[in-house]
């Protein structure tokens, strides 16, 4: 017959697991295009609705109507010359007869290289607050998302995050105003919080072993990978040649099909955690945490910046905005699939302390660079490097809650998402004050040197200690389940 038989319980244990590795890697493959699709596209889209009310205001100032919109004429009894008021002094020295002209057009700079002006600069400001601002409300939402997942479950937040990403995806699609913008950007930082807490600590649930722990986050942040490779080029190409619109509405229905994907999940059971001031007092989970925010607060601070470099010194097109970004997103992608394996066999604290290393030595190259094509190596090495210590700090995060509190993970993964959050939180909003008061270079050497003085700390994690209450509690639980009559040997 052919007829299949049904599967054992192993199997389907099996299935399930693959079923939520791969919502997860969807999750954080969307959140993370969403993320980095916009790093080409706002800061030329913002500049470009910028300037074109600045030529309004500048043509509407060099107009012969007042601000009534007629003229004011001043007659003379003694000849027939009419005189216009509220004009710039060049142009009331004009012939009597000369007809004035009704506006006058500046000439405007058509190219893709705008002049290194004060409002260029400024624009360093207004991208590095809208990027932050998802990060912001992501690092003030995730506190409370930890201790949620413990209490009614993962599936509940995961699906939230999937519908407002949806609605900020939609936002970001039909938004023309700086503050719709913001709006949407942080709107996305409430979503990743559901998505990111509640499919990292999914995946940490079921995978119980630490070597297949640590191979399925690295898998999971593969998805990440992939978003943060895509996004840029995708929203820069899509940009250029479609329209602002067409990039978001695209992963919009990404996230309707994942959405509807996800529900097919089946339950988990949890069990009380520890809460989350205890783990925010764990020294090795601070320090885990640590790593994860200065190394993401590199890239960070370079997402919003560099466009506006490289707008300022090498007059790219609008395309090579986005493109200059996918040297280090291969290269994450890379870094996170070799080190997820690697890493637990090298030490993940020697992994994370090379990748530290390795990433202030590459931000700080960055601005060394001449044109494109000299920036593909940096930043590749700055990808490579955060994608070491992403790889080898998300599972050590798992590792340090089963070693040394209650084996669940919600809020350890707020915390690891905490840290993340305020990398690019901080990141963006410093960095585009600093890009304009000391210079792009300058802000790169200060990143730089902090992820390089970081590092050290790594090695604490070489061999943190277990928790004692936890050691004696199997101890203690075999005793109570020895029949009467029985001693222990020990």
């Amino acid at each position: 017959s052919n007829t299949s038989l049904p599967l054992a319980p192993q199997d389907k244990e099996k299935q399930s697991r693959r079923l939520i590795l791969l919502i997860v890697f969807i999750a954080l493959l969307l959140d993370n295009m969403l993320l980095t699709v916009v790093v080409p596209i706002i800061p030329s889209y913002l500049y470009s609705v910028d300037d074109e009310a600045a030529q309004s205001v500048q043509n509407h100032s060099m107009s012969p109507l007042s601000p009534s919109g007629t003229f004011q004429s001043i007659v003379s009894l003694y000849d027939n010359t009419t005189h216009l008021t509220g004009l710039s002094p060049q142009m009331s020295t004009a012939s009597p007869m000369t007809p004035a002209p009704t506006s006058v057009t500046p000439p405007q700079n058509k190219s893709d290289c705008p002049k290194a002006d004060d409002q260029l600069l400024n624009e360093n400001v207004k991208v590095g607050l809208l990027f932050a601002s998802k990060a912001t409300v992501q690092l003030i939402t995730n506190p409370f998302i930890g201790p949620l997942t413990n209490r009614i479950g993962y599936q509940i937040p995961m699906f939230a995050g999937f519908c407002i990403m949806f609605v900020s995806t939609l936002m970001f699609a039909f938004s023309s105003s700086y503050t719709l913008l913001f709006l949407a950007r942080s709107l996305q930082g409430v979503g990743s919080s559901c998505s990111s807490v509640a499919g990292m600590g999914m995946l940490a649930s079921v995978y119980s072993d630490d070597e297949e722990r640590g191979n399925a986050i690295g898998i999971a942040l593969g998805g990440l990978a992939m978003g943060v490779l895509v996004g840029p080029p995708f929203g820069s190409v899509m940009y250029e040649f479609v329209g602002k619109t067409a990039p978001f509405l695209i992963l919009a229905v990404l996230a309707v099909l994942d959405g509807g994907e996800f529900i097919n999940l089946c339950s988990l059971s949890f069990q009380k955690g520890t809460s989350l001031i205890t783990l925010m007092k764990d020294p090795y989970i601070l320090i885990a945490a640590g790593s994860i925010c200065f190394a993401n607060m590199a890239i960070a601070m370079l997402e919003p910046a560099l466009p506006i470099w490289m707008m300022e010194t090498m007059c790219p097109r609008k395309w090579q905005l986005g493109v200059a970004f996918v040297p280090a997103s291969i290269s994450y992608l890379i870094g996170t699939n070799i080190f997820a394996v690697l890493a637990h066999k090298m030490g993940r604290w020697l992994c994370s302390l090379i990748g530290m290393l390795l990433v202030g030595i590459s931000i700080i190259c960055v601005p060394l660079a001449k044109d494109i094509y000299g920036l593909i190596v940096p930043n590749f090495g700055v990808g490579f490097a955060i994608g070491m210590v992403d790889s080898s700090m998300m599972p050590i995060m798992g590792y340090l809650v089963d070693l040394r509190h209650v084996s669940v993970y919600g809020s350890v993964y707020a915390i690891a998402d905490v840290a993340f959050c305020m990398g690019f939180a901080f990141g963006p909003s410093a960095g585009g004050v600093i890009a304009r008061s000391i210079g792009f270079p300058w802000l790169m050497t200060i990143i730089g040197v902090v992820d390089i003085l970081f590092a050290p700390l790594c090695f604490l994690l070489r061999n943190p200690p277990a928790n004692e209450e936890k050691m004696l509690r199997p101890q203690l639980m075999m005793s109570q389940m020895l029949p009467l009559g029985v001693k222990s040997n020990n």
